[in-house]
């Protein structure tokens, strides 16, 4: 393991945290720069946002997209006729974005002849013991359904008249309605997809900018470039430079991200949802803002362990490691469970966004979990300074994290 020496100027640097104040901002300017000008992140990010946006657009598609479902009866069967009117109406009453339409036929042969050639989904037939329909396939489960709420109407309605009174009369009082204590709560179809929106949105801006620090460090270091930039800027401000490059590009990313995501929303049958979630998402992009600066110095000394680019694999899997863990935890959790990751530094910039949509955390949860990751950023910055100016000068293999404390950069 090969120490460099810093020149005189450099160790007059690390002695004075304070001398060249403005470099961070220099290095912070050049670390935006080369990522915006980086080929493979611009094509990346315009790939990941054309797909984003295509999403969108499918599923605005098949919002407005309305299924149309042909039920062939005979025309004879009047009662059948009359069933599968009274779906259409239901279909049309409940907005289901279906459309159900009757075609009559002769018989039942030309029933099954239709469903065979594809001009009906559906046979709508009396069979030994009630209705049958009959499709090429399985039936659509909704088709059944509103066929058969036709049907019962149909043959209640027969049956009352049959026994002198009334549909309404037999079915006063069976009318089931539906209320909300909270009016404000969210489904769990819609917790579910935005806890895995939030998770993915995380473990995207956590791998892809994390991994470029890394990258960046040690392409410096590897090429010994770092030596000469270290008689220039002193290594604590070389590291708050890359750290908060990369946390704006991280953040920029991820606001576009989530913009698409919004639109996305917007043109979907989840738009009612919209106040709710973009105040989850104001949340989460506060904790990643916080969070990031973590995370950013963490890669960057998994970088500065590293003395070339086949080193990363191994520095970063620890890294690696925590991102996947909280993404695949996060977006699973529920209960107490998920309670207690809204406080964990790191899974609460996930977690607790997520309570904040399900309406479960108090006003203070979420500024006391803010409060922890803070803390948390604050301690990781602290170790992490050591161990990059401990770290970036050392050649000749890998350097372990002990190694890199305890030297006196």
């Amino acid at each position: 393991m090969t120490t460099l020496t810093p020149t005189p100027q450099h160790q007059a640097s690390v002695v004075d945290p304070d001398g060249n104040r403005g470099a961070w901002l220099l290095v912070m300017q050049r670390e935006i720069v080369v990522r915006a000008l980086n080929k493979s992140f611009v094509i990346g990010l315009v790939v990941s946002i054309g797909v984003l946006a295509a999403l969108a657009g499918f599923f605005a598609w098949q919002g407005s997209r309305v299924e149309t479902s042909t039920v062939a009866v005979s025309s004879a069967d009047t009662t059948g006729a009359a069933a599968v009117a009274a779906a259409a109406e239901l279909a049309e009453s409940q907005d289901t974005g279906d459309e159900i339409v009757v075609l009559e036929v002769a018989d039942d042969d030309a029933a099954r002849a239709a469903l065979t050639a594809g001009d009906a989904d559906a046979w709508l037939h009396e069979g030994d013991d009630g209705w049958v329909l009959t499709g090429e396939g399985t039936p659509d489960g909704t088709l059944t359904r509103l066929v058969g709420a036709g049907v019962e109407t149909q043959v209640v309605g027969a049956n009352a008249a049959a026994a002198g009174t009334s549909v309404e009369e037999l079915s006063a009082g069976a009318t089931l309605t539906t209320e909300q204590l909270d009016p404000g709560a969210m489904d769990s179809q819609t917790l579910f997809f935005a806890s895995f929106a939030l998770s993915l949105l995380f473990f995207t801006g956590a791998i892809t900018s994390g991994s470029m620090i890394a990258g960046s460090v040690v392409e410096e270091k590897q090429s010994r470039l770092v030596e000469i930039i270290a008689t220039a800027v002193p290594l604590r401000q070389l590291l708050v430079g890359k750290i908060l490059g990369n946390s704006v590009i991280a953040l920029a990313q991820n606001l576009l991200f989530a913009g698409v995501g919004l639109i996305a929303i917007a043109v979907s049958p989840l738009s009612l949802a919209l106040p709710a979630l973009s105040t989850s998402l104001i949340w989460f992009v506060v904790f990643f803002t916080v969070g990031f600066l973590a995370l950013a110095a963490l890669f960057a000394v998994s970088g500065a362990l590293a003395s070339r680019q086949e080193d990363l694999q191994h520095t970063m899997t620890p890294m690696m490691v925590i991102i996947s863990a909280v993404y695949f935890v996060t977006f699973s959790a529920s209960g107490t469970f998920q309670t207690v990751l809204s406080f964990v530094p790191l899974a609460n910039v996930v977690a607790m966004p997520v309570r904040v949509l399900s309406g479960e955390a108090s006003w203070w949860e979420p500024v006391v979990s803010l409060l922890l990751l803070a803390a948390f950023a604050v301690a990781a910055l602290l170790v992490c300074e050591r161990a990059f100016r401990g770290a970036l000068l050392q050649t000749g293999g890998r350097v372990s994290w002990k190694q890199a404390l305890r030297s006196q950069a």
